[in-house]
């Protein structure tokens, strides 16, 4: 039985039809999360009107070229797999207001060009992968309201992208930046504390916990060395999650359609 789980789930058509769930909005959204997946389950083609796909926490290494078929796709989360590159053919979704493909394996040149064709895209999540620059060409984004970062191998971030008119939050923590533009990206994580996501650890897969539990102890260092606001939150079950949480899958929906 363990060789079985170690090749990874078979996903069939019923499997598939029976993971469909209606979202706050009415849209259909297939969620095939946590379910030991190695290969794209190809027969979800047939399921191509969905609004929303989540294929997070597999094992996925490759999505190939035929997700253009998903022409209706709103919402897309491919974090945490083991993907080395994207197809160029993910920039024919341009209904898609939502991408998450963080905690991946992705380089700088294995990110299809074609991400810069997703007009309608309003939060894209490329944190912690492998990327030691990010093309200027995510400048053409011009809807683009937040873009994680995080956790990469960047050394600058292009004005074009930092520029973005309608961003409002980029998070680019722990890259090897210039000590003045980390300096302030500190700063500014510990002024934005009260509007972060919170969940408990349950919610969060092993390397996320880890993950913010050493960001909560480098926000203590730095509130010890930072004066004292009239006012702390206090949050002393909670941990802040990255977007690889569980509990603020809605949220983020939430934001990104009527923010």
């Amino acid at each position: 039985m363990a060789k079985g789980k170690a090749k990874g789930k078979k996903v069939t058509l019923k499997i598939a039809k029976n993971s469909i769930r209606i979202s706050f909005d009415g849209g259909r959204r297939l969620d095939l999360s946590k379910m030991g997946i190695t290969t794209f389950p190809t027969c979800i083609l047939k399921l191509a009107d969905i609004d929303e796909l989540d294929l997070s926490r597999n094992m996925l290494k490759k999505i190939p070229s035929s997700i253009q078929k998903f022409q209706k796709l709103r919402w897309l989360d491919l974090h945490s797999n083991q993907l080395e590159e994207l197809p160029e053919t993910i920039g024919t979704l341009q209904n898609l207001f939502y991408l998450n493909i963080c905690n991946n394996k992705l380089t700088t040149r294995n990110l299809p060009e074609e991400l810069n064709l997703l007009k309608n895209l309003r939060i894209l999540n490329l944190g912690l992968n492998c990327l030691d620059s990010i093309p200027t060409s995510l400048g053409a984004l011009k809807e683009l309201k937040e873009i994680g970062l995080f956790d990469n191998a960047l050394t600058t971030i292009p004005n074009s992208v930092k520029k973005l008119p309608k961003l409002k939050k980029l998070n680019a923590q722990r890259n090897p930046l210039p000590d003045s533009t980390n300096q302030e990206e500190r700063t500014d994580s510990i002024k934005r504390i009260e509007t972060l996501y919170l969940v408990q650890k349950k919610d969060l897969c092993a390397s996320c916990l880890k993950m913010c539990q050493d960001e909560r102890d480098k926000l203590n260092k730095l509130e010890n060395m930072t004066p004292s606001p009239s006012k702390k939150p206090s949050f002393p079950l909670l941990l802040t999650p990255n977007s690889s949480a569980k509990g603020n899958q809605e949220e983020w929906r939430l934001r990104g359609e009527h923010a």
